[in-house]
């Protein structure tokens, strides 16, 4: 009578381990961010979803709700939270020379601290420095964003930045290009104080043989559309599109080159002599050859007015040490020296900017957010100023959705990253934002930060705010 009882107590074992067998195991991920907003870039539309991540890239998004088959490392629970890309600032600096070397690194945790993730480093004297810090980044070990950056400018001889490369024939482009690709920089940069134009032209076409991105200033002996079809492929502010917009802009170039007129002699001329039509034709040109424009329009009103505001208790003046703040006295005093006119006619040209900038965007130009913050550029903060941009694209008419588009979206189609960057996606690498609140309805939700991942690490509100706080100079 036992074996009959022993069969069946092994057929059920062995059924039972059978079942365990075929038993569907759940599938692992380093990090899961459930029931979150996220929004769509393309499009503004928000869906409620869930992101598996593994290794710092996004491998699935998925709307259902049955999580049962998963287990994460680590979960965040991001309801009600608004999911967003890390955010991108696409034009500032690290510079100052060998003294400020510090201060520019304690920026990282400014930039970090306001969820920017990536910043477009566009020009300066600190590129040993900034290629340290970019592979300590890479390694966990210092927080910060990731850098791209242009290494040193180029522009003419004794041009007006520290570290620029001079060019003054072609076998001085063939060997500042050289030189930029051994470093190796991730765009050109080229300014306007020194360089020639027929230097400037042939820089962008050598660069472009290269296939290398080039941005930067124009020198005003140059016209807009000689630059567009030499290959640039973003111009940094907006005065030389004022340029390209001038019905006058030929006869004004040729003042110009006799200099008969200088620089700022140009700008009332320019935007007196502004043209809807001419607009028109330039922002179709602009379009067609994919440039991009950096408006930078919130440094142009900080500027504007320096002698109305008191930045004396701005709260980021803690974290700009005593050596960045002496950078700022030269615009500062240069203000202090203005006439009544040339103040006027500041504020005036901030103001036709803003106009500028908005035709600019509903005629479909690809704009690319940039704070222009760091040394020299007064009471422009890394960090913060990104989100300024942002606001101040939206004060001129610009709709949230296309504010956002211009950061982390359009940076990095600009930089040729966009197959890593840019969107919530599957496949993209992890650099997300949480906030809590839409910033769809308001774009100041931009900085109701709940966390922030970024390098395979979560950043949670204490962190940022312990990186804020590392930050103040004492």
């Amino acid at each position: 009578m036992r074996l009959p009882i022993i069969g069946k107590i092994v057929a059920l074992t062995l059924f039972i381990a059978f079942v365990s067998c075929n038993e569907k195991k759940p599938v692992s991920f380093d990090i899961l961010i459930k029931n979150g907003s996220v929004i769509n870039l393309e499009d503004g539309t928000i869906s409620v979803s869930n992101i598996f991540i593994n290794n710092n890239r996004i491998t699935k998004i998925t709307t259902d709700a049955s999580l049962s088959d998963v287990e994460a490392k680590v979960t965040i629970d991001a309801t009600g939270k608004y999911i967003v890309p890390g955010f991108w600032d696409n034009h500032m600096h690290f510079r100052g020379g060998d003294s400020l070397i510090d201060v520019n690194k304690n920026f990282l945790k400014l930039f970090m601290a306001n969820g920017i993730t990536t910043v477009r480093d566009a020009g300066g004297d600190l590129t040993s420095s900034i290629l340290e810090w970019r592979k300590a980044i890479a390694n966990n070990e210092l927080v910060g964003p990731k850098i791209f950056t242009s290494g040193p400018k180029i522009d003419g001889p004794n041009g007006t930045w520290a570290g620029s490369l001079d060019v003054d024939n072609e076998e001085d482009i063939t060997n500042a290009l050289d030189s930029l690709e051994a470093i190796p920089s991730d765009f050109v940069k080229i300014y306007d104080s020194r360089i020639s134009g027929a230097n400037y032209i042939k820089t962008i076409e050598e660069a472009e043989k290269r296939n290398l991105i080039t941005s930067g200033h124009m020198p005003f002996t140059v016209e807009l559309d000689e630059t567009i079809d030499a290959g640039i492929d973003a111009v940094e502010h907006l005065y030389y599109i004022m340029k390209g917009s001038s019905a006058n802009e030929k006869e004004i170039t040729q003042q110009l080159i006799k200099k008969e007129i200088g620089f700022w002699d140009a700008m009332p001329l320019l935007q007196s002599s502004y043209s809807d039509s001419t607009a028109l034709a330039t922002f179709t040109n602009l379009k067609e050859h994919n440039v991009f424009v950096v408006p930078t329009l919130h440094i142009g009103r900080v500027l504007s007015y320096l002698d109305e505001v008191d930045h004396s208790k701005d709260d980021y003046l803690k974290y700009m040490s005593p050596g960045i703040q002496q950078t700022y006295k030269g615009r500062i005093d240069r203000v202090k020296n203005a006439t009544d006119k040339q103040v006027a006619d500041r504020k005036a040209l901030d103001q036709f900017f803003g106009k500028l900038a908005y035709k600019l965007s509903v005629n479909g130009v690809l704009l690319l957010a940039g704070s222009d913050s760091g040394a020299y550029n007064s009471y422009t903060y890394p960090g913060i100023s990104l989100h300024k941009e942002l606001e101040a694209m939206v004060n001129i008419g610009m709709s949230p959705l296309n504010a956002l588009k211009t950061s982390a979206y359009n940076g990095a189609k600009f930089l040729k990253q966009d197959e890593d960057y840019g969107t919530i996606s599957e496949g993209k690498i992890a650099d997300i934002v949480l906030l809590n609140s839409n910033p769809l309805e308001d774009i100041k939700n931009t900085q109701d930060i709940f966390m922030v991942l970024s390098n395979g690490n979560q950043h949670n509100k204490s962190d940022l705010n312990h990186l804020l706080n590392s930050a103040i100079v004492n």
